[in-house]
């Protein structure tokens, strides 16, 4: 692949989704059957933006069935075609289920320097008020914005821009439905261009090393009334875990005993389920609290939530890193330094 001319060249990649789905003829419900052409082909005023455009439909899954190998040989491909020279922006669109999660893995796979931005569309093509185009348009616009060169995987929407890190989709059915509950959007599109308002204060480095180690890693919520007695079969099974605890990362007392023994051997992140703000350190002491688990060799999350832990963690096990490297890497990951007494 080769630039067309001396205009900003942005891809245009489909993997499927809401965004792509047309109803079925045998009952009317909605299936992914659109590629990439056919998603620019409704949006006529994408004629009116200075860039050209190019596509691949790389496959054409429901959000909820992609894959984290998915994500990774997608990532591989687009570091290949950016290495050739061949583009200056990419726009991935995809199904809204799992878009914040694979937004976030694309910034820790994703090692080239053309602007890589993520959308998608919460109502099909073909049901009224559809907001793929209108999506994807600004998608375009922001991918081909020298702006945002620096600022890593963003997720485009409704026309807000978001940092991968911090967005969350947070209704199952608006088309308002991401937000970025810590830190708003970093940006919005209007009238044809995009407006930058804040950048990331932290930009993951991408892990470089292949992802060849096996490693199965595990989310478990906190609930009222859970002894651990389903949580302590499952740690016998799994490479590391995710633990969503309340609030500031607080577990049951029961849960101490039980994370402390697997945490001797495998690693335990402990994030926040609220979905905003960020595990603390040090404020709260009793049995079960943030400051007692970070004691027991517990990393602290930070602000990542339990999603985005659950994958930086993946990553890491699976291209081999260590204890320290993962601890090391989730400091800065979540904003937040770790304390352990």
């Amino acid at each position: 692949m080769t630039k067309p001319s001396s205009r900003p060249t942005v891809l245009v990649v489909g993997l499927g989704g809401t965004i792509a789905m047309t109803p079925s003829v045998t009952d009317g419900a909605a299936r992914p059957t659109l590629s990439a052409e056919d998603l620019l082909a409704a949006v006529p005023h994408m004629a009116g933006v200075d860039v050209d455009i190019t596509t691949l439909s790389f496959t054409a899954k429901p959000g909820a069935s992609l894959t984290l190998d998915d994500i990774e040989k997608l990532a591989s491909r687009l570091w290949a075609l950016d290495s050739e020279g061949a583009v200056d922006g990419i726009v991935v669109t995809q199904g809204t289920d799992t878009l914040e999660e694979t937004a976030y893995l694309l910034s820790l796979l994703y090692e080239a320097k053309a602007p890589l931005v993520v959308t998608g569309a919460m109502r099909a093509p073909h049901l009224a008020g559809a907001d793929g185009p209108a999506n994807l348009l600004a998608a375009v616009t922001v991918a081909a914005s020298p702006q945002v060169r620096d600022l890593g995987v963003l997720v485009v929407f409704n026309d807000q821009v978001f940092d991968a890190a911090r967005v969350r989709k947070t209704h199952s059915t608006s088309t308002n439905a991401f937000t970025a509950p810590d830190t708003g959007p970093l940006g919005t599109v209007s009238e044809g261009r995009l407006r930058l308002l804040a950048t990331p204060a932290h930009r993951p480095l991408p892990i470089a090393a292949s992802l060849t180690e096996p490693a199965r890693v595990g989310l478990y919520t906190a609930t009222l009334g859970d002894d651990g007695t389903l949580l302590e079969p499952l740690l016998d099974q799994v490479d590391g875990m995710v633990i969503a605890g309340f609030g500031v990362g607080h577990v049951p007392a029961s849960w101490v005993p039980i994370l402390a023994k697997a945490a001797q051997r495998i690693p335990i992140v402990l994030a926040s389920r609220t979905g905003g703000g960020t595990t603390l350190t040090r404020t709260y002491g009793f049995d079960g609290s943030e400051k007692d688990l970070l004691s027991r060799d517990v990393i602290g999350a930070g602000h990542l939530d339990p999603y985005k832990a659950r994958h930086l963690l993946t990553v890491l096990l699976r291209s081999g890193a260590g204890l320290e490297k993962i601890r090391a890497t989730f400091a800065p990951a979540g904003t937040t330094a770790e304390g352990r007494g």
